[in-house]
């Protein structure tokens, strides 16, 4: 997964304007333009990092004329002490950049590695872990992005990419024959359809519909292991609801297709990172 320049310049942009404002008053009134300083990242806890290169652009917007050394790329297990980066440069760049640069760096790293966690929980079964639409406003591609550098796989990312109907849709519509039929009326012959039951009836007759993908909300291990049995390949079947490293593991070896968990996203613990200037 690749993201454009533009748009992460665009959020790290509207993140240092928030945090800086019209000037930084500590930095600006305490060191001259010309002061040059050597630093450094820092882990402090174990897991896969995420987002160096973001990081590393939010010195070159903050005011630039800093070098900026990887030593530790995306994807890769860091261990607590681990050396991550090296920066040496304008000491100005350095401290305005410091907190914008370690907010994203820490809360991708974070869900990278909680992600990471999932899919090896998960490892030997046909099963794979993605995200869904629960993100931080205006993060959302870059939590996705997080996603996958963690092993795991995106779900839609807007309303536009797919045709899903939740259980709200299907309330107000009146059933699922009812908005399956309706909705194969209007869209194009490339949207899939998936649709979400909470029940071995209503599986079926998402199946007789013959929707591509159909949600499991909140079934139990055995529900889930008979809808695989129904379903015999006919669609691919997503569990999602109140799953929890704990249960994670039993949910996958049911058999199913995908697991979509929301906590990967707006409920993880940020990685521990510092950035150190040497004295």
């Amino acid at each position: 997964m690749k993201l454009t320049q533009a748009y992460i310049d665009n959020i790290i942009n509207i993140a240092l304007n928030e945090d800086i404002n019209y000037m930084d008053v500590t930095t600006d009134n305490l060191l001259s333009e010309d002061h040059c300083s050597s630093a450094y990242y820092i882990a402090k806890d174990s897991g896969i990092l995420c987002g160096i290169d973001i990081a590393k652009r939010v010195f070159e917007l903050a005011g630039g004329n800093v070098e900026f050394e990887t030593l530790i790329n995306d994807g890769s297990m860091v261990k607590n002490g681990d050396i991550i980066a090296k920066m040496k440069g304008s000491t100005v760049t350095l401290l305005k950049g410091e907190r914008t640069a370690l907010n994203l760096l820490q809360h991708l790293s974070g869900i990278a590695t909680a992600t990471n966690k999932c899919v090896r929980q998960i490892e030997g079964t046909k099963a794979s872990i993605t995200d869904t639409r629960k993100t931080l406003p205006g993060l959302r591609a870059l939590q996705k992005y997080a996603v996958t550098v963690g092993g795991g796989k995106n779900h839609r990312f807007n309303l536009s990419d797919g045709a899903m109907l939740k259980d709200n849709h299907l309330d107000a519509y009146g059933g699922i024959t009812g908005a399956v039929t309706a909705l194969r009326k209007k869209i194009g012959h490339m949207v899939k359809i998936e649709v979400e039951v909470r029940n071995l009836a209503e599986l079926q007759e998402a199946l007789d519909n013959r929707c591509e993908v159909i949600m499991l909300d909140n079934m139990t291990y055995e529900d889930m292991a008979t809808a695989v049995e129904i379903a015999s390949g006919r669609a691919l079947l997503e569990a999602s609801g109140n799953i929890t490293a704990e249960t994670i593991r039993m949910v996958a070896e049911t058999g199913v297709d995908i697991i979509s968990l929301g906590a990967i996203t707006h409920s993880v613990k940020c990685f521990d990172i510092s950035m150190k200037i040497d004295k």
